[in-house]
C-alpha cells in the first residue's frame, strides 16, 4: 500500500463496497428509467439514463468525500463543493454542444451523457479516488458496449410489437 500512497492514492472517508453499492443502485435505477423511457418512443433510452445517474451519483459521492476532508482539515471557511460545480456545468456545456436535433431525431445524447460521467470520472481521479474511477470508468465500458445490443434487442422488439411506423431509437 506504501508504492499506491505514493502515487496519491486517497482513501475514502465512505467504504469503497459502500460506495460501489450506491453506484450500482443509481445504475439499476437509472437503467430502469431508461428503459422505460426507451420502451415509449422517448428521446433518451437505457444507457443515456445509465450514465447520467451513474456519473450524478459519482459526482455527490465525490461532494460528500471532500466535505468529510473540510471538516478533517478543520476548516470552517472552505467550499470545495465549488470546484465540482465548476467542472459539472463546464461538461454540461460540452455535452449540451454534442446534442442535436433534426426533424423529430435526437442525436448524441449518450456522448453528452458519456462526456459527463468521464468528467466525474476525472474529478474522482483528480481527488485521488482511483478505484471508483477505475470502476466507474469500467462500467460505462461495459454499458456503451454490452447494454448497447441489449437495448435495441430489447426496446427495437417491443417497438415491433407495438406497430409499424414506429421510428428507431436514437441512443448513441
Amino acid at each position: 500500500m506504501d508504492l499506491v500512497t505514493s502515487l496519491g492514492y486517497e482513501p475514502t472517508h465512505t467504504p469503497h463496497q459502500i460506495i460501489l453499492i450506491r453506484l450500482l443502485i443509481a445504475s439499476v435505477l437509472g437503467g430502469l428509467i431508461g428503459w422505460e423511457r426507451g420502451s415509449q418512443a422517448g428521446t433518451a433510452g437505457l444507457r443515456t439514463h445509465i450514465l447520467v445517474a451513474l456519473a450524478a451519483a459519482l459526482f455527490t459521492t465525490l461532494a460528500f468525500e471532500i466535505y468529510q476532508e473540510a471538516v478533517e482539515g478543520g476548516s470552517n471557511n472552505s467550499d470545495p463543493i465549488r470546484a465540482i460545480e465548476a467542472v459539472t456545468a463546464g461538461i454540461a456545456f460540452l455535452g449540451a454542444g454534442a446534442i442535436f436535433q433534426q426533424r423529430r431525431n435526437v442525436q448524441g445524447l449518450t456522448t453528452g451523457a458519456g462526456m459527463w460521467l468521464a468528467g466525474a470520472v476525472g474529478v474522482s481521479a483528480a481527488l485521488g479516488y482511483y478505484i471508483i474511477a477505475v470502476v466507474v470508468a469500467v462500467f460505462a465500458v461495459i454499458v456503451l458496449a454490452a447494454m448497447r445490443a441489449f437495448s435495441h434487442r430489447v426496446v427495437g422488439a417491443e417497438k415491433d410489437k407495438i406497430g409499424e411506423g414506429t421510428e428507431p431509437q436514437n441512443d448513441r
